[in-house]
């Protein structure tokens, strides 16, 4: 992954994205998602005592007690606050904990991503765009936006139908903060402090026919 030029603060959340090359799409079937989420999770801490492609052979409850282990005892490189991937991007809210730690994690789970792609579909070359964005929240105001943003992605794209239906996408971290999600993995107290996870869904469901407006209108400007 080429170089940056922004540095990145530890302790700063920051709002990271990329899409596929050539506007590609890089999450096919649900066995994308799940293998995407799963190696977000894996890379998260500094060490791993395991090559990713070893800690899947496991049995479930093996890697269950490996993970754990590994979030609570390791020094992480960022915080996951919130997520969503699409068919062709995808989005995150994540905090760095170590010195170049987003940069570090954006190169794992990228590179090991791509190769799980490519030899999936018999494929060569790069997959996603070569830097990702990082666009530093500098306020309060400004990380419930995000996150509410990218919570609606999959509603302003119509990969859903209707705004409550975005608790049924299990692709991003939005079930996790209505608290519906058996797997929890996200730091989310920086945003339910601020909004509460009971006003959240009215949060971000009172915004929704708002932000598909402005996406379709984005379109027809673009076209």
């Amino acid at each position: 992954m080429p170089g940056r030029d922004q540095i990145l603060v530890n302790g700063e959340i920051y709002h990271v994205y990329n899409r596929g090359i050539t506007h590609q799409d890089t999450f096919i079937d649900p066995g994308d998602y799940y293998r995407a989420l799963d190696t977000l999770v894996y890379y998260r801490p500094e060490k791993f005592s395991l090559r990713y492609s070893h800690y899947i052979r496991l049995t479930e409850s093996t890697k269950q007690e490996l993970s754990f282990q590994a979030q609570q005892n390791s020094v992480h490189l960022v915080d996951l606050v919130a997520y969503c991937f699409m068919p062709n991007h995808f989005h995150l809210l994540i905090q760095q904990r170590t010195e170049e730690g987003i940069s570090n994690f954006l190169s794992r789970f990228t590179n090991s991503y791509t190769r799980y792609f490519n030899t999936k579909r018999s494929r060569i070359g790069p997959l996603f765009q070569g830097r990702f964005k990082a666009v530093r929240i500098e306020g309060e105001e400004q990380l419930i936006h995000v996150s509410r943003y990218i919570h609606l992605n999959p509603y302003s794209a119509g990969m859903v139908n209707s705004a409550s239906g975005l608790s049924g996408y299990m692709y991003s971290s939005y079930p996790e903060y209505l608290g519906l999600s058996p797997f929890p993995v996200c730091q989310k107290v920086a945003v339910l402090s601020i909004v509460p996870r009971d006003v959240y869904s009215r949060f971000v469901v009172g915004h929704a026919d708002y932000q598909r407006e402005l996406q379709l209108i984005k379109h027809l400007l673009l076209e």
